[in-house]
C-alpha cells in the first residue's frame, strides 16, 4: 500500500468482499467440492482470497450512500485466468456479486490489498469516506440526503445570514441566526418543531455602522421576530463563535457533526465567517436552501410553477431567491407534474405573515422556516411576527414597570429603584459618537449590549419576562403566559419595493414574483 496512483472511479463497481462471498455461495448452490480442488486453499478464508493482491479503491454508492472497497471486472477476470493457468481448471464468474454505482467522480487513490491486515486498515477509513461523500451530497442539495438528516430528528439546524455594505463586502452591518434543536424536541415528544416557540433566534447590529453606512439599493429593514441587539464590531465575532460553539458537537474525521449550517445562497455568509476567523468544525454539514429547492423542483417534487420573470412555466434547474421561494410556498401545487407518481398531493394555499426581508434576522428565520416547510409541508406551522412594545419616539421600548434612561447616547431600560452609571463613571460604556443607535430602526425595539451596574434597593421591581423563553425551545408549553404574538390576522407575503435593478447579492436576491394580494 506504499504506492500512490490515482485512477478514474468509473468502472470500479464490484465490492471486493462480496466477490469472495458470491463464490462461497456459488459453491454451495451447485455442490462444488472446492475444498478438494487444487485451488481450494484460495477460498479457505477471506485472508487467503486476498493473497491474489487485488487492486482496489474506496468509494460510496450513489444510491445507498454506503462506503465500499471495490475492484474492477477485469481484475476478477484476471483472478479466474490465474486459476486456469496455475491449476488447469476453469472457474466461472460467480453470480450475485454486489455491484454499485460510484458517487465520486474525482480520481481515487489506487491500492493493492494482499493480506487481511492491509484490508482491515483500508476498511477503517470507510467512515471518513462516508462523511466526505455526505458533506458533498448535502452541500449539493441532494433531496434524499437532506431529508434523511431531518427524518433522523437528532441534528441541530442553524440558519445564519449577514447583511454587509454594498461598497465593501467585508463591512458587516448585521448578523442574524435561527436554530432548532431537533434532538431535544424529539426526546420530549414535541414534533414537528413550532417556529414561534421552538426556534432559538437572534439579531445583532454593528454599532459602529449605525446611521453611518446605509445601503442604497438593498437597504436593511427592522427585525420582526424579536428585539435586536446593538454590539461593537470587535465583539460580533465572539458572539457568533459562542452561538456556534453552543450548538456544535466535537470535530471528528469519521462522523458528521450534530450541527447543520443552513443559509440561502450561503457562499457569501461562509466567506464572512472565514474573514472573521470563526472556527467551524470540519465535519459540519452545510445546506443551501437555494440549491436544495432547485433540486426538488428539477426532480418533480414541487410540481409545476410559473417562472418569476415571465408567465411561462419555470424551467428545470432555475434558482429562486429567498423572496421567490417563500412566495412559491403560498402557491397551490399544479396537478400537471412531469414526475408522475413522485408528485405529492395538492396542498391548500399557504398564508404567510407580512415579512420584509433584507434583514439578517428575518432572512435567517425565514430560511430555516422555508427549509422545514420544504421537508415537512403538512406539519410545519406558519410563524407569526412579534408585536413590538410601544416606543418612546427614539426607537427604544420602555420595559414593564421601568423607565427609559439614556447613557452616552445609548437607550437602556432600567427597573424602578435602580441607578445606572453616568458617562463619568469608571465602568466602560459603548459610545457611538453621541448618536442614537436605533435611529435608523425607528419604531422598533432595539436592545443595546452595554455594561451597567445596578445598586441594590428594597423597592426594586423584577426584570420583565423575555419574549423568548428557552423552555419553549425544548417543547414545553407555557400555559400561564399568553404569547405576545398570538393574535392578529395574517397577510400574504409581499416583497419590498426596490429602488434599482442592481443587487449586491446575485446569489440570494432575484426578481420577485408578482405581489400577492391578501384578498386573492
Amino acid at each position: 500500500m506504499a504506492d500512490f496512483t490515482l485512477v478514474d472511479p468509473k468502472g470500479w463497481e464490484y465490492d471486493l468482499h462480496s466477490v469472495y462471498s458470491a463464490y462461497i455461495g456459488y459453491f454451495q448452490m451447485y455442490n462444488v467440492p472446492w475444498y478438494e480442488r487444487s485451488w481450494g486453499h484460495l477460498f479457505e478464508s477471506f485472508e487467503e482470497f486476498l493473497a491474489f493482491s487485488w487492486p482496489v479503491i474506496t468509494v460510496t454508492d450513489a444510491s445507498s450512500g454506503r462506503a465500499h472497497i471495490v475492484t474492477r471486472l477485469n481484475s476478477i477476470g484476471a483472478f479466474i485466468k490465474m486459476i486456469k493457468t496455475r491449476f488447469g481448471e476453469t472457474l466461472p464468474q460467480a453470480p450475485n456479486i454486489l455491484q454499485i454505482s460510484p458517487f465520486e467522480t474525482a480520481s481515487r487513490h489506487l491500492r493493492h490489498v494482499s493480506d487481511y491486515s492491509s484490508y482491515k486498515k483500508l476498511h477503517s477509513t470507510l467512515p471518513a469516506v462516508v462523511l466526505s461523500a455526505l458533506k458533498t451530497r448535502v452541500r449539493s442539495g441532494e433531496p434524499k440526503a437532506i431529508k434523511n438528516l431531518w427524518e433522523k430528528k437528532d441534528k441541530t439546524f442553524l440558519a445564519i445570514d449577514f447583511e454587509w455594505n454594498e461598497r465593501n463586502e467585508k463591512t458587516v452591518l448585521e448578523w442574524g441566526y435561527a436554530a432548532v434543536r431537533c434532538g431535544h424536541l424529539e426526546a420530549l415528544g414535541h414534533w414537528p418543531p413550532v417556529p414561534d416557540t421552538n426556534y432559538r433566534k437572534g439579531h445583532y447590529i454593528v454599532a459602529e455602522h449605525v446611521d453611518k453606512v446605509i445601503n442604497k439599493y438593498c437597504p436593511t429593514y427592522p427585525w420582526l421576530f424579536g428585539e435586536s441587539q446593538v454590539t461593537p464590531k470587535a465583539k460580533l465575532p465572539q458572539i457568533i463563535q459562542a452561538v456556534i460553539s453552543s450548538l456544535a458537537s466535537p470535530d471528528s474525521e469519521t462522523a458528521a457533526n450534530h450541527l447543520v449550517l443552513v443559509g440561502h445562497g450561503i457562499h457569501g455568509d461562509l466567506m464572512r465567517l472565514e474573514e472573521m476567523k470563526i472556527r467551524i468544525p470540519h465535519n459540519i454539514l452545510i445546506v443551501d436552501t437555494m440549491t436544495f429547492e432547485r433540486n426538488l423542483y428539477a426532480n418533480g417534487f414541487r410540481g409545476v410553477m410559473p417562472d418569476p420573470k415571465s408567465d411561462k412555466a419555470r424551467l428545470s434547474g432555475s434558482h429562486l431567491s429567498l423572496e421567490n421561494l417563500l412566495y412559491s410556498l403560498t402557491l397551490p401545487l399544479s396537478p400537471n407534474s412531469p414526475s408522475g407518481q413522485r408528485q405529492p398531493s395538492p396542498q391548500p394555499p399557504l398564508v404567510l405573515p407580512q415579512c420584509t426581508l433584507h434583514n439578517a434576522g428575518n432572512d435567517a428565520f425565514m430560511s430555516l422556516f422555508a427549509l422545514q416547510k420544504l421537508l415537512d409541508p403538512r406539519g410545519t406551522q406558519v410563524p407569526t411576527i412579534v408585536k413590538k412594545a410601544k416606543t418612546n419616539g427614539s426607537g427604544f421600548s420602555n420595559g414593564n414597570g421601568g423607565k427609559f434612561n439614556t447613557v452616552n447616547g445609548i437607550g437602556m431600560t432600567a427597573p424602578v429603584g435602580t441607578s445606572v452609571l453616568n458617562s463619568s463613571a469608571s465602568m466602560p460604556m459603548m459610545t457611538i459618537n453621541g448618536n442614537n443607535p436605533a435611529a435608523y430602526y425607528s419604531g422598533f425595539a432595539v436592545t443595546a449590549i452595554v455594561p451597567s451596574l445596578s445598586v441594590p434597593s428594597s423597592n426594586t421591581v423584577g426584570r420583565p419576562a423575555s419574549t423568548y423563553d428557552l423552555a419553549d425551545e425544548f417543547g414545553q408549553m407555557q400555559l400561564s403566559m399568553p404569547r405576545a404574538n398570538g393574535g392578529g390576522a395574517q397577510q400574504h407575503l409581499t416583497s419590498p419595493p426596490r429602488s434599482g435593478l442592481w443587487d449586491r447579492r446575485t446569489t440570494k436576491r432575484m426578481n420577485s414574483f408578482p405581489t400577492a394580494r391578501a384578498d386573492g
